[in-house]
């Protein structure tokens, strides 16, 4: 099924790499006004390069509220018109025992992930178009507890949250507001980090029910789904793009890839 987004703009937030670009392709390939957005000014350039004429791209880091909520104003006023769809993706990871973890590595997710979607939404809320829709990316450790992942699992878990409370919040002015959660996503820095070997990669790929790790095309996917039409009535939803990984086949796999790093639980 195709999707017409051609009189709408779409803002992603981390747009320029692995989940998020392919997100922000997707809106692209369907005619949708594009814009990006993450720290590297050189991923910003190469990721507009390859949206097409129409993107735009700046830099800025999650954590800066008062930078954000600029870049977001300048972006509608390049656009001519309120912001349709917007992604916020951003995020950070790595593995590490919660007995080895800084209190600076703990704050440094926690801060990227829960706080830079909190600065984003807030930082998007005058900008958005009614109707509108957001669509964070959350992560299945918000649900799932994971070996290695303590920071993670406790910024997801607050992103998952307010993407609920916003939805309440923000749907009597017509904004709808959603969560997508993937799974093992192949080719992205993510699923290098937490399987650096093909060993742990080919494990991880055999945990899930479908037998096969996704792709960022499977995210935009559903982001196009949820940013359309036919989901005029879903808000508050908080979507697996999984191929079934989380009904019990990321805990065995994270169970493992602990167990081969070094840390068992």
């Amino acid at each position: 099924m195709s999707f017409d987004f051609t009189t709408k703009a779409v803002f992603v937030m981390g747009g320029t790499s692995g989940i998020n670009l392919g997100i922000a392709q997707g809106f692209a390939s369907a005619g949708a006004r594009v814009a990006v957005a993450s720290r590297s000014q050189d991923k910003v350039d190469a990721a507009v390069a390859s949206l097409g004429p129409n993107a735009l791209g700046f830099s800025v880091d999650v954590r800066d509220a008062d930078a954000v909520a600029d870049v977001l104003a300048k972006a509608k006023a390049a656009f001519d018109q309120p912001i349709d769809v917007l992604i916020s993706g951003a995020a950070g990871n790595f593995p590490a025992a919660a007995k080895d973890l800084s209190a600076n590595g703990f704050k440094a997710v926690v801060d990227i992930d829960l706080q830079g979607t909190y600065n984003v939404m807030k930082g998007a809320y005058p900008h958005l178009a009614r109707p509108g829709c957001i669509i964070n990316i959350s992560a299945p450790q918000a649900y799932v507890p994971m070996a290695l992942q303590a920071h993670v699992c406790a910024a997801k878990a607050g992103v998952d949250m307010i993407t609920r409370t916003l939805a309440m919040e923000w749907g009597p002015e017509g904004i709808r507001v959603n969560s997508l959660v993937p799974g093992p996503i192949a080719g992205t820095e993510g699923m290098a980090r937490l399987a650096p070997t093909p060993e742990l990669m080919s494990m991880v790929e055999g945990s899930v029910p479908l037998k096969r790790n996704g792709s960022p095309e499977d995210l935009a996917n559903a982001a196009l789904f949820l940013a359309s039409p036919l989901a005029s009535y879903i808000s508050g939803v908080v979507l697996p793009v999984d191929g079934g990984w989380s009904l019990a086949g990321v805990s065995y796999a994270m169970d493992n890839i602990a167990k081969l790093l070094g840390s068992p639980r």
